[in-house]
């Protein structure tokens, strides 16, 4: 048996890359609201162990084929534990698919391009589609209804079915709500938040140790005069 020629007709295994050559935003404000929006989910569903989130990593929803795949802004998957991947093979996820996906447009991005990815997230099992454009303060959504995407009629006030989060333009700009109402952050307000709640907690801390201090002084003024009565020949318990 010739071996040399068996081993030169088996496929080498398929490479999925890990990148698909273009960064990961054009601009600071499209930055900006990928980081704040992929973060932001990531603090809201911290105490959900079963949910994948990420920020432009590849998707490759078909095995055996690099070429089918995206990189969503940020994507959300519920099922799936946390952790680090270098790009998302769905069969290696049991199967599971992103449910929630969200794009944040830049001035390089086509119609053309933007349906297609549509089209994709449609075809692959998307339940849940975001397209927020920062600069004409514009956001569109789209839901599962059987197998096709339905654009949301009305998004002001849409609250996602999936993540909770309530959308609203009320103040101009683009404003996401956690179910308990406080409103997704930059990593600069987060800070400040974080900031505000350790001088606070510096202020209690401060505050029980002064009520302390004034507990056990008046408990050594006690401990004097008790002392006093006795040496003068009075039960300090009878007074």
């Amino acid at each position: 048996m010739n071996y040399a020629s068996i081993v030169e007709t088996q496929e080498p295994d398929l490479f999925y890359p890990e990148s698909d050559g273009k960064s990961m935003s054009d601009n600071t404000r499209q930055y900006r609201w990928i980081v704040t929006i992929k973060e932001n989910l990531e603090i809201w569903l911290a105490g959900n162990l079963d949910v994948f989130i990420a920020g432009d990593l590849m998707w490759y929803p078909v095995e055996g084929n690099s070429q089918i795949c995206q990189a969503p802004d940020v994507m959300v998957v519920f099922g799936r534990p946390r952790g680090d991947r270098g790009s998302y093979q769905q069969w290696k996820e049991k199967g599971i698919g992103p449910q929630v996906a969200f794009e944040i447009l830049s001035p390089s991005n086509t119609k053309q391009e933007m349906a297609e990815k549509r089209e994709f997230y449609q075809k692959y099992g998307v339940e849940e589609y975001y397209i927020y454009d920062p600069d004409r303060f514009r956001l569109t959504g789209w839901i599962r209804s059987g197998d096709r995407l339905i654009a949301i009629a009305n998004m002001e006030g849409w609250v996602s079915p999936l993540l909770g989060v309530r959308f609203t333009q009320a103040n101009g700009d683009l404003e996401i709500y956690r179910p308990d109402n406080r409103r997704f952050l930059s990593s600069v307000e987060l800070d400040r938040v974080a900031e505000v709640e350790r001088e606070r907690a510096d202020q209690e801390e401060l505050r029980a140790n002064q009520a302390a201090q004034e507990v056990a002084l008046e408990r050594a003024r006690s401990n004097r005069m008790a002392e006093y009565l006795r040496s003068i020949g009075v039960d300090p318990t009878q007074i």
